[in-house]
């Protein structure tokens, strides 16, 4: 396989605007907010050369098939130092289930969050 097996992944969320703030705030990203239908998608920001590693994804706001669970699917975020996130994720009105723990040291270190809209989040990095 030459790729990643996950080429993209949506979050949902149940209040855009909330979410929006609290990504932007924790990661220091811009989310641009688009409408499809009923459905509000709000992008985080991506590569767009081909070989760069890694998926992009979005926020996603449509209450019939997206719903919010901290049971579901974890996405892990990458990071140069999760440390820096950790420091953002209560101010930004989420809460730090698991702080910085080590993996392994060849694989590096993980944190778990939970983000405004109630979805379980992951933080990982090398450092």
């Amino acid at each position: 396989m030459k790729a990643n097996m996950v080429g993209w992944f949506e979050i949902p969320v149940s209040d855009m605007s909330r979410a929006k703030k609290f990504y932007e705030s924790v990661f220091g990203i811009k989310i641009k907010v688009e409408q499809f239908g009923t459905t509000s998608m709000g992008w985080f920001p991506f590569a767009e050369d081909p070989n760069a590693s890694g998926a992009s994804g979005s926020l996603v706001a449509n209450g019939q098939f997206y719903k919010p669970s901290a049971n579901g699917t974890l996405v892990y975020f990458s990071s140069p130092e999760i440390t820096y996130e950790l420091h953002r994720i209560e101010e930004a009105g989420g809460v730090v289930l698991q702080e910085k723990t080590l993996i392994k040291e060849d694989i590096g270190y993980m944190a778990l969050f939970i983000d405004t809209e109630g979805n379980r989040i992951a933080l990982h990095s090398k450092e």
